[in-house]
């Protein structure tokens, strides 16, 4: 192995790090909600493994606790993901010298590899390697964080450790030397606005992620638009 991809191994590996602990932390509170369901040890793990998605996970475990049916669950994952589609558009031209082996690396197109790869590419140009470490990082401390949190079980309160919010701190911390440029900002706090709004009128409603997702954007590409003329 030459000292290039070594180098690029060991900048995925650190980069992805500080995440990944965030990831096991979160992972260990859906292992611990996900006993609370009643779900087995084999059904939680296989599901991390299967699944990879702590937002569909954490979704699919509330709805179940909820005694949701599963089209209503199907249906809410479904839309959960379909920020993915965008992800893997705005990636595709990065992981390219992957070539047959991109199927692969789709499986860790989410959120947080998309933030480190879009910098990545940004900065170094595409780097099909430097992705499938940061993912296979994130995949592991996951799954580990899920089985670890199945095996406590009810020993573990993630709302009295503040594990529920391990997450999106980081990922806050994360995004912010991003946002630049008047659409970036524009996005982010309309963004803010639709979800705390939503939150405000109808607390604990489970379609505030896919709307704010959807219309927050649009306000980012008009500005793109309004700006490029």
């Amino acid at each position: 192995m030459d000292n290039k991809r070594k180098e690029t191994i060991k900048s995925g590996f650190i980069e992805a790090l500080p995440l990944a602990i965030a990831i096991g932390a979160t992972g260990l509170s859906y292992g611990v909600l996900a006993v609370q369901a009643h779900l087995s040890l084999i059904t939680i793990v296989a599901m991390s493994i299967l699944v990879f998605s702590g937002s569909v996970q954490m979704v699919t475990i509330a709805m179940i606790m909820a005694n949701a049916g599963l089209a209503s669950i199907l249906i809410t994952t479904v839309l959960l993901n379909m920020r993915n589609l965008l992800y893997g558009a705005a990636l595709a031209e990065g992981l390219a010298p992957a070539n047959s082996w991109r199927w692969i690396l789709s499986i860790g197109v989410s959120d947080e590899p998309f933030v480190l790869g879009s910098a990545r590419f940004k900065k170094y140009g595409p780097d099909p390697l430097y992705f499938g470490v940061v993912v296979a990082t994130f995949y592991v401390a996951w799954v580990l964080g899920s089985f670890i949190g199945a095996l406590l079980g009810n020993q573990v309160d993630p709302q009295r450790w503040g594990l529920d919010l391990a997450f999106p701190v980081t990922f806050v911390a994360l995004l912010i030397p991003s946002l630049k440029g008047k659409p970036v900002i524009a996005t982010a706090l309309i963004a803010v606005l639709i979800a705390t709004g939503l939150e405000y009128f109808l607390p604990g409603n489970e379609f505030t992620i896919i709307v704010t997702g959807i219309l927050a954007p649009l306000v980012g590409v008009y500005l793109t638009g309004r700006l490029s003329k």
